[in-house]
């Protein structure tokens, strides 16, 4: 392939390749060509011009296919557009020379059609200068196209298309001649041919005038001949071509009417001839539009489908604001075409129309209409259907005068309203809340227009205004229960019309059908409302014969909508409906046979009906409450159902006793019957089988029906993929609401709501807009089928050969027609049951079975109508599968090779090739192995069947299945299949659309197989792949959308595989040109390749997608660019305007994706854009801030260093405007906006004024973003948002103005007076649970905010009173004006607090009893809680469990803030709420409602108080849900924290242990799965509360037991955990529950404390430093740990200090770590203390456990001294604390203890290590630590270690004099050993006091310098001097007799003093001279220093 990248055609490389392969070759070179010329250098391509044009001319001759002429063409006209134009002449007569060449053979065919192609090409690249030349050359082409073959004359017709567009206006001399000879093609045998005349015609309506002036009506009568008989594309082009003309006749193009004087036609005109088609019959006519228009004839289905769509392209082109102008004329017309006779000749018929009345205004009015005009149209409809009203109510009233065609208008009237109400609802609920000034503005009077419909004659047009109602209600759910309620009122008032009860009925139904839309809900009680309308209507049914079926109906049509309520409204009207449907039944078999005798006509419709009712509400009952279906339920049910089985038997006999009008009802009730037996579990009525069958296979073999009804199911039964083969594409176009018609099966598209009333309350079905169940004929065979598939596994062997023995014999039985249509409906059962068999995993049963059912395959193989083929294929796969024995799939397989290898016939081909895909896809590659060679070779055989397009088509197919489906098994056969696959996409005409979109499927199956090989680099991969991508590059050429859509989906995965292949550069703009396709599988697949792109590439994507706007400008071929918006842009315009236009503006790619997200309504679709749309913002966002802001803002209005910071003013406006919107979802998002904004720049510094944040300068616009949403009708769930908002905002810290604050506070107390109004004040409008919602968020809210205010309170306390300024300067000092002071918060908090706290304290107690165990429900309180109702219980859980945790931390700070002094009096409580929370007050104070109110001393309220929170903590802390919050549980240990300040709860806990040690374990567990170390730290917190308040109760006991027993000294030691034994039991001591804790803690933070953690392989022994929350931890811990022992008794103390002091010793050990700026850890500081606290214990010493102390102690001590052994591998020690430890264990412990010698020499080394340190800090704190234990006061332990210590001090003092200090380290560790040594001279005693002087004042005089030196001594070397000075000074008057015989002992001391002295006197006298003399005159001390001497 890389050789055919040349500017030349290498002839070399080609002559080497085989004959095969030249194609390809020659393609591959012109697609590089195609790419390359565009590209090159002018002079380049003029050198090589005359070579190029002789290759490319050479090549019209050599046969080139489809694909390869289109490009050839393509790059002849680009290069001589590009070099010179010398020849081109030559070039276009050799052409003109082809076309008239006499050669008719097909060999000759393609050079033919290249030279057209080439024709077309050249005028259109160069257009005018050509124009000499264009009258020959168009009347050649004319001439050819009178001879030509279709293949021919769609070509010519393309071409002649090109000139047009190339000459434009300039070849108006050859117009008339075309149109002339194109339209009589216009009704071509060949639908390319159509396709190619319509395209040619509207390129000609452009400049020829005379299309749409004389010609007009012509035009339009030729495209109504066009469209019978057509096919989808024709549909599509013809109606584009007849609305375009149509629209140009209206408003002429400004050109056209510049040249030449036109008369316009009017709109009346234009639309009366659309309207013939529309209402048209067969073809013959054309007398005059009247004559034509008189009843009589059918109406053809495909002129009226095109014209529908002709009617949408024609409002279209003429665009959105033509449309908001003239909407009322195009409403009544559309409107009225409903309402002719002509298209509502039958129901059926009239279906249909209304279907496509409705296509016309959802397309227009849905997406060319911006939200005021949509509001508008609306109010048209309105007055529209107010009109008709009247009109119908004035023939309704004059009902005396017998006036036929009254009844016919009313009649007609029904479909018109059907029209206008389903699209006044579509668009109210597109409007959604913004539609509320149509309810709300009297003038239009919306709801009154609709519910004045409810009344009409015609139930199709009540059940259309029931649905607008639920429509309107689902869009404003405000209004939900203000409807339900007015029915209700007008029901009961207008019970005698029959109209009213069904209409008002219709509508309840429809309103509770709404309710699972809206989130809030209905009132509870509105269930039993409706409950009890229906029972009324259902006894009072009997009363009056008028009323009997409406009532009936109406009745059970309540109840089963009351049951889409689900089972929390359900649950309590079981009982009664179970009796209810008991009764309408008879009671017993005899009951049965006696009504058989019994009654009339008109009482047994009457029965009938209301059974069938019945049957219906059950059957919503089980698909909406499944909760309650028990054993016990199902078996009541069976009862009636049972009994309605039996009843169907006797049906026949009834019939025919009282006539065939009651056929309707019964098929009603065999419907229901089926319906709700399916839902129902096959075992339960099992019994009733046999009976069953029968009625089912009767059903649909049509034993009983003469009409040859079809089943719809057919088609969802077969295979996605096989939509190809079926046509069931079309269910996935935009016009899919009008196509279906035209499908084959019975009624197809016909669906209605009148069809099945009890839809209006149903779940819609995915992807529609309305309900439309099938007529009812259809429906019960549809059902029948569905059963049985669902029945058919759990049939026994015998029965099911029976019943495929009985097919058989049906299908032979019937004859033509009918034996298709019971052919159809057997094989959709069989499928159906062998689906039921897969899903069951169960087989088909044994041999006579299985060859029974393939005898009746087999059969449909063969059959003429492709839909059985496919559904005989399909059945053959899922038999094989069923059956799973390799033998059976053989002979199936070999079967139909045999039959492929004889069979010539078109029919049987195409069947048993497709049997062989099938096989392969339901037994999978592995179970058809050995297979796979045969089948691949025969079908690649059949593939290649040139003279028949099915068979290709089939073959094709099949191996795509079969590539699918083997997987790497395919391996093999790829090269082999690709060369074929490429060889048919070269040569197979694009007309035959099929067999190129199977070779897409191939093309695609093929790439997923070879897979990641793609990505390789070697020869045959290479090849491969470049053939794969040849292959996408003709399928994405091709015309047909879905082959584009192949093609596109062929590269998604080439780009998966091998992303550096695909070249995003040309795919990417191609893929936003599909964007605007009018097909919406092309713009799925568009979108979904998209998404992929996104995810990895989304800056290429949109960087493609912009260079298409930016190159839109230069290309002429682009269309018009839209802004997606602007109001009404909507439209799809660009799609049909004179070219494909592509709409991207500066907005890019994401700006038409948000456009699409506007109109596109397929889910699919939607769900794909919203993906791409995250992908590219969250890769793109941060780098391009503004641009996604500003489209964010466009979209809701409808820099170098980008933060969000810089667009904060940006951020906070779009989240005002959301918040304030009037739609509810664009409200509720606003507000979490803005919460978020508020927790992300709460803490933001504003850059302009230090001391302040960014965000106070938006503090009004908070405030006013959140008052709407505490407005009196405001959705609860807004105002739940809003409430959390304000806590933020008031907790942020941001609010620095008083009155701002007290503007948000204000929302909070008004909305805390609604929580105090009690239950029932306001109107209700929502369920319960929304108030229960409301109120809780509110409760909350101020917990949030009392949290913080009493934090900010308690730091206020901590903090150091500030200094007020003198108020002068508060005048400009910015600081102090704006900031609160700091109690203004809790101010505000403290008025509401009485109230507050009984609140939250109600709340808790709600939460504490919802969350008990489903066993203890009987112990909630029958009527609910203070803010559930019983009702709504489930709902209601999920909101206290978003706010039950703020609200217990703020319960723990008021407790403990008012230290459990604050009763509740009952009188007080009582009078804080209304009487309706009265009630609510008796739960509050723990009685049973109703018993008289006892007070309870304030010690059992606290009790009660304390059993609470800790209950409610507890139970959360068990198991904390993963996906909780961890707010929550943080908010709970803080709350724990709280309360266990205060005594109160300290007692309590300390009182019974096992609640302390039951919320240990609970932490302990909570630590196994929360990991944060801020929980971690909370939970040491808790700990350590615990353990003190065990420590405080101890003490109390110990001291009230000293107290008492004087004599028993011992005793009250004994107390403590472990007792004499000291035994600890696990589960009830507290000391074991928390070093359980505090150990786990530990090893997660330092694992190798755990020998089993340090043991096993997977830790790693290298020890990282702890970070600092991990350090934090580790003391905390340690602390605690240490505190234990002195809950234990001393033999308890025993057990656990072996633990507890290898813990601390270790810790030390690991944390003592030397740091750079000697700084101690957190962990060493908590040690050393722990060390210290239990070293003086006074608990233990007693004299039982003294052995094991003085162990343990000495032990300790000797641990450390092992650890502090200088070792070379670990981090250097810090010897400061490990000395620091031993000297604390010198001076705690007695001498007894550690007198011991070994011990005494280990403490003396480290201290003479450390006093030799290298390290001045250590030397100096090593003096510190030897002066306390020199200073012991038990001197039998001191002394030892002066011997020892002493003369070490003493020698490296002395050396001082040498080395000076440096630096002011060194100086300490000086002056802190002079300290020593001073202190030593003060220890000795009186006669060794000279000999201690002799070594101390030496040694300080050697530290004077003299004079000279002391100038130039260093800072440190003067402090020194300094120091000896003042000490010598001190030292004389202390001890005068030793001082003097020492200095007098050496006279250089003496003279160096005295010299010492003179200078500092002589220094202080300058000193002194320079100062004032000062008052008060002290004592020179040297008076006393001389006096010695």
């Amino acid at each position: 392939m890389e050789l055919a990248h040349s500017l030349l055609l290498n002839e070399e490389a080609l002559a080497q390749i085989t004959e095969a392969k030249r194609p390809v070759f020659i393609f591959e070179w012109l697609r590089f060509l195609d790419k390359v010329l565009v590209a090159a250098n002018k002079t380049d391509v003029k050198e090589k011009q005359k070579k190029l044009v002789e290759q490319l001319t050479g090549l019209i001759s050599s046969s080139p296919g489809p694909p390869t002429r289109k490009l050839l063409a393509k790059n002849l006209a680009a290069l001589y557009s590009i070099g010179d134009t010398f020849t081109v002449f030559q070039t276009l007569d050799k052409c003109n020379d082809i076309i008239k060449s006499k050669d008719d053979t097909a060999a000759y065919l393609p050079t033919k059609l290249a030279a057209v192609a080439c024709v077309g090409a050249f005028y259109e690249k160069m257009g005018r200068m050509l124009g000499s030349s264009f009258p020959e050359t168009v009347n050649n082409l004319l001439k050819s196209l009178k001879s030509a073959e279709s293949q021919g004359r769609s070509e010519i017709l393309m071409s002649l298309q090109k000139v047009l567009n190339g000459l434009g206006g300039a070849a108006a001399s050859c117009h008339r001649d075309i149109y002339k000879n194109a339209r009589s093609l216009l009704t071509d045998r060949s639908m390319a041919v159509r396709c190619a005349v319509a395209k040619c015609l509207l390129e000609l309506q452009n400049e020829a005038v005379f299309m749409w002036t004389a010609e007009l009506e012509n035009v339009a009568t030729l495209c109504f001949k066009a469209l019978e008989n057509s096919n989808y594309g024709v549909r599509v082009a013809v109606s584009k071509l007849l609305g375009t003309v149509m629209a140009t006749a209206l408003i002429p193009k400004q050109a056209t009417v510049m040249r030449q004087n036109v008369k316009r036609a009017t709109l009346e005109e234009v639309l009366e001839l659309m309207a013939t088609g529309f209402l048209r019959g067969g073809s013959g006519f054309l007398k005059s539009g009247g004559e034509m228009l008189k009843v009589g004839g059918s109406v053809n289905r495909e002129v009226r489908v095109g014209v529908t769509q002709a009617y949408v392209v024609f409002v279209t082109t003429l665009g959105g604001q033509w449309l908001e102008r003239n909407f009322a004329t195009f409403l009544s017309h559309v409107l009225d075409l409903v309402s002719h006779p002509r298209a509502t000749q039958t129901h059926v018929e009239a279906v249909y129309s209304r279907r496509c009345v409705s296509f016309i205004l959802r397309a227009t009015v849905g997406s060319l209409l911006g939200e005021k005009a949509q509001i508008a149209a609306a109010k048209d409809i309105c007055q529209a259907i107010g009109k008709q009203m009247k009109a119908v109510e004035a023939v309704v009233n004059d009902a005396n005068s017998e006036n036929k065609s009254g009844a016919a208008d009313v009649a007609a009237s029904q479909h018109v309203m059907v029209c206008a109400l389903q699209e006044l609802g579509s668009l109210v609920q597109s409007l959604n809340a913004t539609a509320s000034p149509l309810i709300q503005e009297p003038s239009i009077g919306l709801l009154e227009t609709v519910t004045s419909v409810l009344l009409h004659p015609s139930m199709a047009a009540r059940l259309a205004a029931a649905w607008c109602l639920r429509c309107v209600a689902v869009a404003l759910p405000f209004q939900l229960t203000p409807f339900l309620d007015r029915c209700a009122e007008r029901l009961n008032n207008l019970k005698t019309s029959p109209e009213a009860v069904s209409g008002y009925s219709f509508a309840m139904a429809a309103l509770l059908g709404g309710v699972h839309q809206c989130p809030l809900g209905i009132p509870h009680a509105k269930g039993k409302m409706v409950v009890s309308i229906a029972e009324d209507l259902l006894r009072t049914a009997a009363q009056n014969s008028r009323l009997s079926l409406q009532r009936t109906q109406a009745g059970w049509l309540l109840l089963g909508a009351l049951m889409t309520l689900g089972p929390s409204v359900v649950r309590y009207h079981l009982p009664k409906m179970l009796l209810l449907w008991r009764n309408v039944f008879p009671r017993s078999l005899k009951e049965l046979e006696a009504e058989k005798a019994r009654g009339d006509s008109f009482t047994w419709q009457v029965t009938l009906e209301g059974r069938a009712g019945a049957l219906c509400a059950m059957r919503s009952f089980v698909a909406h409450c499944p909760e309650l279906l028990t054993e016990d339920v199902i078996r009541k049910l069976m009862t009636p159902i049972e009994c309605a089985m039996t009843m169907m038997s006797h049906i026949p006999s009834v019939i025919k006793a009282h006539g065939a009008h009651l056929k309707a009802s019964a098929a009603m009730v065999r419907l229901r019957l089926y319906d709700i037996l399916a839902l129902l579990p096959p075992k339960t009525y099992e019994g009733s089988f046999n009976a069953l069958l029968r009625e089912l296979v009767a059903e649909f073999t049509l034993t009983d029906n003469s009409a040859n009804t079809t089943t719809s199911l057919l088609r969802s039964l077969c295979h996605y993929d096989d939509s190809v083969l079926l046509g069931s594409w079309l269910q996935e176009t935009d016009h899919k609401s009008i196509e279906d018609q035209l499908q084959p099966n019975s009624a197809s598209g016909s669906g209605a709501l009148e069809h099945d009333p009890s839809s209006i309350y149903l779940r819609i079905p995915a992807g529609e807009a309305v309900p439309g169940p099938l007529p009812l004929g259809v429906s019960v065979i549809d059902a029948s089928v569905a059963l049985f598939g669902v029945v058919f596994p759990h049939v026994s062997y015998k029965h099911r050969l029976q019943m495929l023995d009985h097919f058989a014999e049906c299908v032979k039985q019937a004859k033509g027609v009918r034996q298709q249509a019971v052919q159809l409906n057997i094989f959709t059962a069989v499928l159906s049951a062998l689906k039921g068999l897969a899903e069951n995993k169960s087989t088909l049963g044994p041999e006579e079975v299985r060859k029974s059912a393939l005898t009746l395959v087999m059969g449909a193989l063969d059959n003429p109508n492709p839909i059985l083929r496919c559904a005989a294929g399909e059945a053959l796969g899922r038999m094989a599968q069923v059956v799973g024995e390799a033998s059976f799939i053989a002979r199936m397989a070999q079967y139909s090779f045999d039959k492929l290898k004889s069979a010539r016939d078109v029919v049987s081909r195409t069947g048993h090739s497709l049997a062989l895909g099938c096989l392969h896809r339901y037994v999978g590659g592995i179970g058809s192995g050995q297979h796979l060679k045969t089948s691949v070779s025969i079908l690649l055989a059949l593939a290649q069947d040139g003279t028949s397009p099915e068979v290709q088509t089939w073959s094709l197919h099949s191996l795509a299945l079969i590539v699918d489906s083997s997987g790497p098994m395919y391996r093999g056969y790829v090269e082999p299949t690709l060369s074929l696959v490429l060889t048919l996409l070269l040569t197979v005409p694009p007309s035959h659309t099929e067999v190129h979109q199977c070779l897409g499927r191939c093309l695609g199956a093929i790439i997923t197989t070879v897979g990641p090989e793609l990505q390789g680099n070697g020869a045959t991969i290479s090849t491969i792949r470049s053939s794969c991508l040849v292959g996408c590059a003709i399928t994405q050429d091709h015309s047909d959308s879905l082959v584009q859509a192949a093609a596109i989906s062929c590269l998604q995965q080439l780009h998966m595989f091998a992303p550096r292949h695909v070249n995003l550069s040309s795919l990417v703009p191609s893929l936003c040109v599909h964007l605007c396709s009018s097909h919406l599988l092309l713009r799925r697949a568009a979108v979904a390749c998209l998404r992929q792109l996104a995810q990895r590439e989304a800056a290429e994507v949109c960087e493609y997608a912009m260079s298409l706007a930016k190159n839109a400008g230069d290309k002429e071929n682009c269309g018009i660019n839209i802004n997606p918006f602007a109001p009404g842009a909507g439209s799809r315009r660009d799609a049909h305007s004179r070219h494909q236009g592509v709409n991207i503006t500066e907005t890019g790619l994401e700006g038409v994706l948000f456009g699409m997200l506007d109109r596109e309504t397929d889910r699919k679709l939607c769900s794909d854009i919203h993906d791409t749309l995250g992908h590219m913002l969250s890769s793109l966002a941060v780098e391009n801030l503004s641009h996604w802001l500003m489209l964010c803002k466009d979209v809701l209005a409808a820099s170098s260093d980008d933060f969000l910071v810089l667009h904060l003013s940006d951020l906070i406006r779009m989240a005002f405007m959301a918040a304030t919107d009037h739609s509810n979802q664009l409200r509720m998002a606003g507000l979490q906006a803005l919460e978020d904004i508020i927790k992300k720049f709460a803490s933001v510094p504003e850059p302009e004024f230090p001391g302040h944040v960014i965000l106070e300068q938006y503090q009004a616009n908070v405030g006013a973003a959140l008052r709407p949403a505490f407005s009196q009708d405001t959705p609860s769930d807004i105002t739940a948002k809003a409430c959390q908002v304000c806590s933020a905002w008031i907790g942020s810290g941001v609010v620095s103005d008083l009155n701002d604050l007290r503007r948000v506070h204000n929302l909070l107390v008004s909305s805390l007076d609604k929580v105090q109004a009690g239950k029932g004040s306001s109107s209700q409008l929502y369920r319960e649970s929304a108030t229960t919602m409301e109120k809780l968020a509110v409760l909350k809210a101020w917990a949030e905010v009392y949290v913080v205010a009493m934090k900010i309170k308690k730091e206020a306390e901590t903090k150091p009173k500030r200094v007020l300024k003198s108020t002068e300067e508060d005048e400009d000092d910015f600081g102090t004006v704006d900031e609160l002071p700091p109690d203004s918060l809790i101010t505000l908090v403290q008025p509401e607090l009485p109230a507050l706290s009984r609140l939250w304290l109600a709340a808790l107690k709600d939460y504490a009893l919802l969350t008990l165990p489903a066993e203890f429900a009987t112990q909630l309180p029958p009527d609910g809680g203070a803010f559930y109702t019983p009702e709504t219980i489930d709902t209601a859980r999920l909101h206290y469990r978003n706010s039950w945790a703020p609200i217990l931390h703020a319960v723990a700070l008021w407790l403990n803030s008012t230290g459990f002094n604050a009763s509740e009096s009952t009188e007080e409580t009582a009078a804080a709420m209304p009487n309706s929370q009265k009630r609510a007050t008796s739960v509050t104070l723990n009685q049973a409602p109703g018993t008289p109110p006892t007070t309870k001393s304030l010690l059992e309220i606290n009790k009660d108080r304390m059993h609470l929170i800790l209950g409610v903590s507890i139970q959360f802390l068990c198991s904390p849900r993963p996906e909780e919050p961890v707010e929550h549980v943080t908010s709970c240990l803080q709350a724990l924290h709280t309360l266990l300040d205060s005594p109160c709860a300290r007692i309590h806990i300390a009182e019974d242990q096992l609640l302390g040690v039951e919320l240990l374990s609970v932490l302990h567990r909570l630590l196994l799965t929360w990991d944060p170390p801020s929980v971690q730290l909370l939970v040491t917190g808790v700990v350590q509360q615990i353990v003190k308040a065990a420590q405080d109760y101890l003490q109390e006991k110990r001291n009230t037991l000293n107290e008492d027993d004087t004599e028993e000294k011992e005793n009250p030691l004994a107390l403590g955990e472990g007792g004499e034994s000291g035994g600890l039991v696990p589960g009830k001591s507290l000391v074991f529950a928390a070093m359980e804790l505090l150990m786990f803690i530990l090893v997660r933070h330092m694992p190798h404390l755990s020998s089993k953690v340090s043991d096993s392989p997977s830790h790693i022994a290298a020890k990282s430093h702890l970070s600092e929350e991990s350090a934090r931890l580790v003391a905390a811990t340690v602390t605690i740990l240490s505190d234990l022992p002195s809950l234990c008794s001393p033999a308890g103390c025993m057990t656990i200090l072996p633990t507890i002091l290898f813990l601390i010793t270790r810790v030390l050990k690991e944390t003592a770590v030397k740091s750079a700026d000697n700084q101690v850890p957190p962990p060493v500081s908590a040690a050393l203390q722990g060390i210290k606290t239990i070293v003086t214990l006074p608990t233990v010493k007693t004299d039982e456990t003294q052995k094991q102390w003085t162990g343990l102690i000495r032990s300790t001590l000797a641990s450390i001294l092992e650890y502090s052994q200088p070792e070379a591998t670990k981090p250097v020690l810090d010897e400061v604390s490990i000395l620091t430890a031993i000297a604390l264990f010198l001076w705690s412990a007695s001498t007894e203890i550690i007198g011991v010698q070994s011990l005494q020499n280990g403490c003396m080394n480290r201290f003479k290590s450390a006093l030799n340190s290298c390290d001045p800090w250590v030397q100096a704190k090593c003096y510190q630590l030897l002066l306390s234990v020199f200073q012991h006061t038990n001197r039998a332990l001191s002394t030892p270690y002066i011997h020892s210590l002493a003369p070490i001090m003493v020698e490296k003092l002395k050396a001082v004099e040498r080395t000076r200090p440096n630096n002011n380290l060194e100086l300490l560790a000086v002056k802190e050993g002079i300290k020593v040594l001073e202190t030593l001279v003060a220890l000795g005693e009186e006669q060794n006091r000279v000999q201690l002087l002799a070594l101390l004042v030496p040694t300080l005089i050697s530290y004077l310098l003299n004079e000279n030196a002391f100038a130039s001594a260093s800072t440190a070397s003067k402090d020194l001097h300094e120091f000896a000075l003042q000490n010598l000074m001190h030292i004389g008057p202390l001890y005068p007799h030793a001082f003097k015989t020492v200095v007098g002992a050496a006279p250089e001391l003496k003279t160096r003093l005295e010299t010492a002295v003179r200078a500092s006197q002589a220094s202080k006298a300058k000193a002194a001279a320079r100062q004032p003399p000062p008052t008060v005159h002290s004592t020179p001390t040297i008076k006393l220093k001389t006096s010695f001497f």
